[in-house]
């Protein structure tokens, strides 16, 4: 895996070995940043169950002011801290140990993201959970976004009565991206 474009271009990233992980292949990375490049330069960016962080490193890597990195795992925590010091992004971003859900709760009131990007364990219900929380949270900018990195059979059914609009959708052979809005942004 590496570092698609930006100042970090080319770059080799460690991952974490293991099946818990499904590292983000090259070219699924590729086309998320081709759809949210017009909001990446100056963004603020929040990488839920970041893994090896290698989807915060490439927002930073193309722009984003900064970069908050929300993993659980304390090997992938390690990575995240090897990667960005290895690709010099460190001093823009910012790690937090912990669960999502913990994670949340502690930033609400403090920052608001542009993009909120998230790729939890598939088939736990872990997105919907977040998107929950989402909902009511002053952490989406105004006319930010929410992508969701799902398994393809994961149901997002409830989006509308969760107060959410999905703009897009990409589907690839293992996975998904959502792009979502809260309705109050529309317009």
């Amino acid at each position: 895996m590496r570092v698609i474009a930006g100042s970090a271009r080319s770059m080799p990233l460690r991952t974490v070995k293991g099946l818990e992980v499904r590292p983000t292949t090259d070219r699924t990375k590729e086309t998320l940043f081709n759809i949210l490049m017009p909001r990446i330069p100056g963004c603020r960016f929040l990488d839920l169950y970041s893994g090896s962080g290698s989807i915060g490193i490439e927002a930073l890597s193309r722009g984003a002011e900064t970069a908050v990195f929300v993993e659980n795992a304390r090997a992938a925590q390690n990575l995240i801290l090897e990667n960005l010091e290895f690709t010099r992004l460190k001093d823009r971003a910012i790690l937090i140990k912990g669960d999502a859900a913990s994670a949340l709760r502690k930033l609400e009131g403090e920052k608001t993201f542009d993009v909120i990007f998230m790729d939890p364990p598939f088939d736990h219900g872990l997105e919907k959970e977040t998107l929950a929380y989402l909902r009511n949270s002053t952490l989406p900018a105004a006319d930010g976004i929410i992508v969701v990195e799902a398994s393809p059979k994961t149901d997002f059914s409830y989006l509308d009565e969760f107060g959410y609009i999905k703009i897009k959708e990409r589907v690839y052979a293992k996975s998904q991206h959502v792009f979502l809005v809260k309705k109050q942004a529309e317009g």
